[in-house]
């Protein structure tokens, strides 16, 4: 009677660790199906509007505000563009000059800087606090991060990797469309750390060959230069390279880009590019 009541208790536990195992491994068949689908919550948008600086301009906000941000999304641009910069704690912010508040920012903390609030009262965004909001009731606005160079030695790296990281801990790799600079050591240092991360080249310095051989995913170039280098646009789509171009507010210059078949256009006027689009798609 004894070994029959041994017999069965064995029985028992294979049945309760094979059940285990059978949990375990549905949930781990189920894990990438659960990314697939947080990642499914954003669809960029099938227009080439990216609003810089978010849209500020129409409604008075704020430039890189969250305000211009959600305005950004509320209009269904294809993407947001903002500027990032480090203080000297190593906060990521979002703010384009290098001073703010008449404090360099470089060489201050958070705190510091944060004691003085956008014109619309909003605090100095962080980088985290900046891309919450961009996840936050959001399916169609991819955000454009540009980061902005320092003249600090190792900071440019170290500022690259810091944003890689944080999106990565926030998981949002699906809403961070680009990644933009005008320092090309930052925008390969983020292509070293993520091989998927999509980078622009600002700077207008590179040929799209150059480009493509460092593996860099497009050019983002001013208007003007573009229109000095036509060629370049022609190379560009011959080597698949994403096309950008800034700041395009006249009609004149959003018409060009539309008529060359431009994948972007950065624009702080998204409402007149939206009725440029329109006019050209009749």
């Amino acid at each position: 009677m004894r070994y029959i009541i041994i017999l069965i208790c064995c029985l028992g536990l294979v049945s309760c660790n094979s059940t285990s195992k059978e949990k375990r491994d549905t949930a781990e068949t189920k894990q990438p199906n659960h990314t697939k689908a947080m990642e499914s919550k954003i669809a960029f948008a099938d227009n080439p509007v990216i609003a810089h600086r978010g849209a500020w301009k129409a409604k008075g906000f704020p430039k890189n505000s969250i305000a211009a941000l959600k305005e950004a999304i509320n209009l269904k641009c294809t993407g947001s563009e903002f500027d990032v910069r480090m203080t000297s704690d190593e906060v990521l912010i979002v703010t384009h000059d290098g001073d703010f508040g008449g404090l360099v920012i470089d060489s201050t903390t958070y705190d510091e800087l944060a004691k003085h609030k956008l014109p619309n009262g909003e605090t100095l965004p962080t980088l985290r606090d900046f891309i919450k909001a961009g996840m936050t009731n959001n399916a169609t606005t991819g955000l454009v991060c540009e980061i902005k160079p320092s003249k600090i030695e190792g900071r440019n790296k170290l500022m690259a990797e810091k944003a890689v990281a944080l999106v990565k801990e926030l998981k949002a790799e699906a809403y961070v469309s680009y990644y933009i600079s005008f320092s090309y050591e930052i925008i390969k240092r983020i292509k070293e750390i993520n091989g998927d991360a999509k980078v622009l080249y600002l700077d207008g310095s590179k040929t799209p060959q150059e480009l493509k051989n460092d593996n860099i995913t497009g050019l983002d170039y001013l208007v003007w230069k573009l229109k000095q280098k036509p060629e370049w646009i022609t190379e560009a789509k011959k080597l698949d390279l994403k096309l950008n171009a800034w700041t395009a507010n006249k009609q004149e210059d959003i018409d060009w880009l539309l008529a060359q078949d431009f994948d972007y256009i950065t624009t702080d006027e998204p409402e007149l590019a939206f009725e440029r689009l329109k006019v050209v798609s009749n």
